[in-house]
């Protein structure tokens, strides 16, 4: 089954100097289930191609289905309930709240609204989320108090609250220090192993890269399975 069809995708800026194109005509499958790296130069369009699978920007022309469902023209409010009802975000800026605790960042997802499963039951979720992550110690401490690695497992678990079908990383690890990178980086693969979540990893580390069951580079528009 596929988790993501992507046919003739393009993504044109208007700038004062003129039209940039950053994605022409690419093409994606991927396999639910199946972990792939997204690798490519700075400004070859790996961010963009992340957020417009995300449903955080619109295409320019071309499909993007996940999971059979067409998400390229979605409206705002629709875009919003996708994101909350079926992907997990990992972004390289944590995007932690100063002000709330581990356990509250965590349960962010929930206040966008339609959210089904009684709160006790989604707390108790945040919680054995934070455990799995190595962060059950954690609860109640602020951002400013842990570890880049922390918040970044922080980042994670918030972003498998809504038990998504699909997480979405970009540069997870590109602030960190090789100990946490290695932290991270097991991290997702069990993830991926132990819960068959489909990901897409965009990312500068090699190493990272090679861990996962395939690898795509991004260069010119289009993307091209890369040597291993």
């Amino acid at each position: 089954m596929a988790m993501i069809e992507v046919a003739g995708l393009s993504k044109i800026y208007e700038t004062p100097g003129g039209a940039v194109r950053v994605l022409e005509g690419l093409e994606l499958a991927v396999a639910a289930g199946e972990a792939v790296a997204i690798v490519g130069p700075s400004g070859s369009g790996k961010t963009t191609l992340l957020n417009l699978l995300g449903a955080l920007d619109r295409p320019s022309g071309g499909t993007i289905r996940i999971a059979g469902e067409d998400i390229g023209g979605l409206s705002a409010a629709a875009a919003a309930r996708f994101r909350n009802r079926a992907l997990g975000l990992v972004f390289q800026h944590h995007h932690l709240l100063p002000q709330l605790t581990v356990l509250e960042n965590v349960l962010l997802p929930r206040l966008a609204g339609g959210w089904e499963e009684p709160a006790v039951a989604t707390t108790q979720r945040a919680r054995d989320l934070l455990g799995k992550v190595g962060l059950d110690h954690r609860l109640n401490h602020l951002p400013w108090q842990l570890s880049g690695g922390e918040m970044l497992r922080a980042g994670v678990a918030r972003a498998l609250l809504n038990r998504p079908r699909l997480l979405l990383a970009d540069e997870p690890t590109g602030l960190l220090d090789q100990a946490a990178t290695a932290q991270v980086a097991e991290l997702l693969l069990q993830l991926n192993r132990d819960e068959g979540v489909t990901m897409i990893v965009v990312t500068h580390n090699t190493a990272l890269a090679r861990q996962l069951g395939r690898t795509l580079e991004l260069a010119h528009g289009k993307l091209r399975e890369a040597a291993r």
